[in-house]
């Protein structure tokens, strides 16, 4: 797998997002990462959907640890990416978003929308999202690894059929105790 504190990253857009995506590949090709790009053609870029089952395979089949998907709003894209299996996807629209995706959610697909968001931004919450880990920068918040590790799990392994055979609840659902915030966190 092509791990990203190892600066490797797929990316892929529809025509849409594609000029944002060019902006963002060219900003993490000049800052030493290697990237995949599975829609290089503006011309030939599939619908939105299909652009966002692509770059989120490369996750699936184990190629890639992190994805970027960009289309007009980063809405669509997140939703056909999310449908592919083992795909965590987040939407950002601005850094501290971004960061908090990989920090909290162990998201591994940020998508983001080129309809508003300009190169710098995409360019910084590219390299928020990209550059964090999951847990990071929480270790004084008493159990937010373990809540969220729980959160990730059951996401990972939801069983729609089960929960509604459960009443609508998790089966067997654990707890975690999660802390009082520290003072002074920012995001």
């Amino acid at each position: 797998m092509k791990l990203a504190k190892d600066r490797y990253v797929v990316v892929g857009a529809d025509f849409a997002g594609y000029p944002l995506k060019e902006a963002v590949k060219h900003h993490l090709t000049e800052r030493g990462w290697t990237v995949e790009d599975v829609t290089p053609v503006l011309e030939e870029t599939p619908m939105y959907q299909r652009a966002g089952f692509l770059v989120a395979s490369k996750i699936a089949e184990g190629e890639y640890e992190k994805a970027l998907a960009f289309c007009g709003t980063g809405m669509g894209i997140h939703i056909a990416a999310s449908k592919v299996p083992h795909v965590h996807a987040a939407v950002a629209e601005s850094v501290p978003a971004a960061k908090r995706a990989a920090t909290a959610n162990n998201a591994n697909l940020l998508a983001m929308g080129a309809f508003w968001t300009g190169a710098r931004l995409g360019e910084a919450m590219a390299d928020a999202f990209l550059e964090a880990s999951f847990g990071e920068g929480y270790e004084d918040w008493a159990g937010f690894l373990e809540y969220h590790q729980l959160g990730y799990d059951e996401c990972e392994h939801f069983d729609y059929e089960a929960f509604k055979a459960n009443g609508f609840t998790v089966p067997d659902a654990k707890e975690v105790v999660l802390g009082a915030e520290p003072e002074g966190l920012a995001y």
